[in-house]
């Protein structure tokens, strides 16, 4: 399955912050939507997902497996969200409930989605918490957000996403809150599990190093328009426009820091 973008705009209370932006994330390919804080790119990654701020409006195209998927109803994104695309956000706490526990949360969405009985689904939690590298899953299961460090939050915030193996994962910076060590891990995690599953990955990010990690072709974005696209070793080697150059010397920076090169 793939995914195609062409010719976004997003409008917000009459201000065009994105506008006309274009790209395809072929089966399997590791796209990475890359810019400063500003630039578009999460709200372009919402946008695919009908997860847009009240009072934003989006046109364009967005094509999933060939169907348009701009304006379907809540019911048809619903569907679609957690079955055939799963989203990471930046904060799991934003995306976790915080008095149930986190095993509920993550069989949830193979209850509804595959039809689970409450017993396999909870036998499904653990299994899904083993994948993501939890610690003792059959225990961790029965813990609240708050009793869990911000990686391991962050670790069932992924296994909520790929339960139900979508065939895409939009990661909307995953690993921004993280301290470098717990950064590593997780990309390494998720590099593995988009490998394995077969995925299509969008991996959100303002840090040309992580994305450097994870995807094989960048988008780079300034002010709501794709100013670069191209694979990110040529990124890395040549970049074309002031706004990549511009994120590569932020991100030889934070590789040559003292500690950084473990990013």
């Amino acid at each position: 399955m793939s995914l195609a973008v062409q010719d976004l705009v997003i409008d917000i209370g009459g201000r065009r912050v994105v506008d006309g932006v274009s790209f395809d994330v072929p089966d399997g390919a590791r796209v990475g939507l890359i810019g400063e804080s500003g630039s578009g790119k999460s709200l372009t990654a919402l946008a695919i997902l009908g997860l847009l701020p009240d009072g934003a409006a989006a046109q364009g195209s967005v094509r999933w497996n060939g169907r348009e998927i701009l304006g379907l109803d809540d019911r048809q994104l619903a569907e679609l969200r957690g079955d055939e695309i799963g989203i990471v956000f930046q904060e799991p706490r934003t995306a976790l409930n915080p008095i149930r526990t986190v095993g509920r949360q993550i069989a949830e969405s193979v209850r509804i989605h595959e039809g689970l009985s409450k017993r396999d689904a909870a036998t499904r939690a653990i299994a899904e918490a083993r994948r993501v590298a939890l610690p003792d899953p059959e225990r961790m299961v029965r813990r609240y957000p708050h009793q869990l460090s911000g990686g391991q939050r962050q670790r069932v915030a992924i296994a909520m996403a790929l339960a139900c193996r979508p065939r895409l994962l939009i990661a909307d910076e995953p690993t921004t809150a993280l301290d470098v060590t717990i950064q590593a891990e997780i990309l390494d995690l998720l590099r593995a599990l988009v490998r394995d599953d077969g995925m299509s990955l969008v991996f959100i990010t303002h840090d040309l190093a992580v994305l450097s990690q994870i995807a094989t072709h960048g988008v780079v974005l300034e002010d709501g328009r794709v100013v670069e696209q191209a694979p990110v070793s040529q990124l890395l080697t040549a970049p074309a426009s002031p706004v990549t150059q511009g994120l590569l010397r932020d991100a030889t920076a934070t590789l040559w820091r003292p500690g950084g090169g473990d990013a």
